[in-house]
C-alpha cells in the first residue's frame, strides 16, 4: 500500500493552478493526478514522491489535505491488462472504489482504493503484487 494525497478544492478558476504551484514550488514531484469534481468542489488525487511533506506544505497555504493508503498494482500495457487484474481482485472479493492509472518510472501502475478486509492476504490470494513506498518514492516519507 502506498499513500495518496487527497485534497479538496473549491471548484473555481484557478485553485489546481495554485495547488500545483505550491507543490512545485516546495519541489514536490507529482506522479499521478486524478480530479472528479462536483457542483462545489474538486477532490484532487496525488501520488508524489514526498506525501506527507506535500500535506504539510498544502495545509501551511490553507489547503485542506489528507493522505490516504490506496494499493498500487503493476498493469500489463497490453489490452486487457487491467481486466485480468481487476478479476483477480473481484475473485477474492476486495471492492473498487475508485481507480486511476499512472505511469511511475517504466511501469504502468494503476492506483485502487479497494475496500474489503483483510487486504493483504487477498492480494497473496489473487496472485497480484502490491507495490510499497519504495517503489514510488521516499520510504522515510511514507
Amino acid at each position: 500500500m502506498i499513500n495518496q494525497l487527497t485534497v479538496f478544492l473549491p471548484n473555481e478558476p484557478g485553485n489546481l493552478a495554485e495547488l500545483a504551484r505550491v507543490l512545485g514550488d516546495a519541489g514536490i514531484q507529482m506522479h499521478a493526478l486524478m480530479v472528479a469534481d462536483t457542483a462545489d468542489f474538486g477532490i484532487v488525487r496525488i501520488i508524489c514522491d514526498t506525501p506527507r511533506r506535500a500535506s504539510q506544505a498544502l495545509e501551511a497555504e490553507g489547503f485542506r489535505a489528507a493522505t490516504t493508503q490506496v494499493l498500487a498494482v503493476e498493469v500489463d500495457n497490453v489490452p486487457g491488462g487491467l481486466a485480468k487484474v481487476l478479476a483477480k481482485l473481484a475473485a477474492v472479493r476486495l471492492n473498487i472504489e475508485y481507480a486511476y492509472c499512472a505511469s511511475i518510472g517504466t511501469r504502468t501502475v494503476d492506483v485502487l482504493k479497494v475496500t474489503g478486509d483483510p487486504i493483504e492476504p487477498k492480494l497473496i490470494q489473487a496472485g497480484l503484487r502490491d507495490l510499497q513506498p519504495a517503489d514510488v518514492y521516499e520510504p522515510d516519507d511514507a
